[in-house]
């Protein structure tokens, strides 16, 4: 991926469920080439609006800032593996490429989901079914299979929610190094997981959702949880998500 990766804005005059509105004269915008962590209640629209970004849902739009349209240049990470149990974790890395209607599977393919295996820490289980995998190692051919696309947005919708604390860590340190560059907007319920990958954070609130905050840090990451700068971010996202002011740090006596 040589050339800059497109920021958008997402725009959505109105967006219903039956009588619920979720989003009413919504407009975010998400820079290029960074990573944007959407935080908010469940039933906030983080979801509605990934969606929205990768052009699955109707009710708004999503526009690149350099005037060629989003459409064919996101790839989207679930929150489960979504890995096809009857195919290898090499098969499954190429399964968009499959889809796609290339044809057969050449060798310059294969070698380079390989390549990504091997990236991701897999090289040696590339002929795996799934059911031979960890949760963790999953999510990891998860991973290769989204840079499988090469796409310079990547939408990640709670991709490291279902794995234990360690693994969790250390999938949001690969994915960090593995997506640099590219733009990522990145859903998520963990404030320590957005103030460790995020540029910029964003917090939902409401019905119709609203954006209630919106924190930059300039250091890259990922950053260590025990990281001074992120100690009194972690309160302020906290209350934002709790709908209360932070609470004020007294000094040691």
């Amino acid at each position: 991926m040589s050339a800059r990766p497109p920021g958008f804005r997402i725009e959505v005059p109105e967006l219903a469920f039956g009588n619920d509105v979720l989003l009413q004269n919504f407009d975010a915008s998400f820079t290029g080439g960074g990573w944007t962590c959407l935080l908010g209640p469940s039933g906030s629209g983080k979801t509605t609006l990934l969606r929205l970004a990768a052009d699955l849902q109707q009710g708004g739009r999503a526009i690149a800032d350099d005037g060629m349209p989003l459409a064919g240049r996101v790839a989207y990470m679930a929150q489960t593996d979504l890995l096809l149990p009857w195919l290898s974790a090499e098969a499954n890395v190429l399964l968009g490429w499959r889809l796609r209607g290339h044809g057969r599977v050449g060798a310059a393919a294969r070698a380079r989901a390989r390549a990504l295996l091997a990236e991701v820490g897999l090289g040696d289980q590339a002929g795996l079914l799934p059911q031979a995998l960890s949760g963790g190692m999953r999510q990891r051919v998860a991973l290769a299979r989204t840079l499988m696309e090469d796409r310079p947005v990547v939408l990640m919708d709670e991709p490291f929610s279902a794995l234990d604390a360690i693994t969790r860590y250390r999938l949001q340190d690969l994915a960090a190094g593995l997506l640099a560059g590219r733009t990522v907007l990145q859903v998520t319920h963990d404030p320590l997981e957005a103030l460790r990958l995020g540029q910029e954070i964003l917090v939902l609130k409401g019905r119709p959702a609203r954006l209630a905050e919106r924190i930059h840090l300039s250091s890259p990451p990922p950053r260590p949880a025990d990281a001074p700068e992120l100690t009194g971010l972690h309160a302020k996202l906290l209350a934002a998500l709790a709908g209360s002011p932070a609470p004020e740090r007294r000094a040691a006596a």
